[in-house]
């Protein structure tokens, strides 16, 4: 009796040892556009605090350039989940039959976006842009369907829209005069800003039709969906708990700001002046309609999704 006993035990450890195993062997690859904003830090410090090891995750972090690298590397199978993509630019994306699907709201709103000159501009304000190049990141992203808010809401003849890529490499192009007006999005050159090198003269929310949209999301492959549908759900409840966490004291703030070398209260700055936690709600998908109809004008789609095709596009996972 006791060898069968020992055996049983033995088996009963092997069988633990290998579940283990199996779950440590959970990992994901995402992408995302700035990792550096305080919008996208949930995966990365949420991964240093233990939540996403508490569901048995391991995540690999990759940047791109913007929203619509991003989006590309999902439809390619590259990552199997991108943060921050712009919801016209995965709308369009699936309407033509990308093998994505929206799995949570990832920012509301846009505020959090800025668009600055240098000092020495004759530029005040984004009604002023008359004639003048203005900056956004990627095709695709929704800094692009910002800049189309603006040329349409201030009647900006003459304007033109010019994808830069990333934040530092528009800098650099306003710096040398490429491009009248860049796009940033905090912290990144708010020391410059502080310093009176350049100059904010709007925000994305100064368009009317993007201030109270989810004017990005994440979105996950489908044949990870479709395989992983459990792991990808335990993914979205460590990311709502990391997001919890970011807000619940200065530690996410602190630690944000070693991070990026920068003092911490403009980690503070950043987090609650451009990032109010209700913009970050994984659950809020306001504004899909006049999404659509922006969405028409820009071509990114031939007509409005329909009720069931939005029904299959976002899966909110919890």
């Amino acid at each position: 009796m006791w060898h069968f006993r020992i055996a049983a035990a033995a088996l009963a450890a092997a069988v633990s040892v290998c579940a283990e195993r199996a779950v440590a062997q959970d990992s994901f690859k995402l992408a995302m556009g700035q990792k550096d904003n305080w919008e996208n830090q949930a995966p990365a410090l949420g991964q240093r605090m233990g939540f996403f090891k508490a569901k048995g995750l391991t995540l690999d972090i990759l940047g791109t350039q913007g929203g619509g690298e991003t989006l590309q590397a999902v439809i390619s199978g590259s990552v199997d989940i991108g943060i921050g993509v712009g919801t016209i630019g995965a709308m369009g994306a699936f309407s033509k039959g990308a093998p994505i699907r929206i799995i949570s709201a990832s920012v509301t709103g846009a505020g959090d976006v800025y668009w600055y000159v240098l000092s020495s501009s004759p530029v005040q304000s984004l009604a002023d842009a008359k004639g003048k190049t203005i900056a956004f990141s990627t095709v695709g992203a929704s800094t692009q369907n910002m800049v189309a808010g603006f040329i349409k809401h201030f009647k900006l003849d003459g304007a033109k829209a010019v994808a830069t890529g990333g934040p530092a490499a528009t800098f650099t192009q306003v710096i040398s005069g490429q491009i009248d007006i860049g796009w940033a999005s905090p912290p990144f050159a708010l020391n410059a800003v502080e310093e009176g090198r350049i100059r904010i003269v709007g925000r994305g929310s100064d368009a009317p039709s993007t201030a109270d949209q989810t004017v990005r999301v994440h979105i996950v492959n489908l044949n990870t969906l479709r395989k992983r549908r459990d792991a990808v759900t335990r993914f979205m409840q460590a990311y709502r708990e990391s997001l919890d966490w970011m807000y619940s004291g200065p530690q996410a703030a602190k630690l944000y700001a070693e991070t990026l070398k920068i003092p911490e209260s403009r980690a503070l700055r950043v987090r609650d002046e451009f990032y109010p936690k209700d913009a970050l709600s994984p659950d809020r998908m306001t504004g899909l309609e006049s999404q659509m109809a922006d969405g028409v004008v820009a071509r990114f789609l031939q007509q409005p999704l329909t009720k069931d095709q939005l029904a299959e596009l976002i899966q909110i996972l919890k």
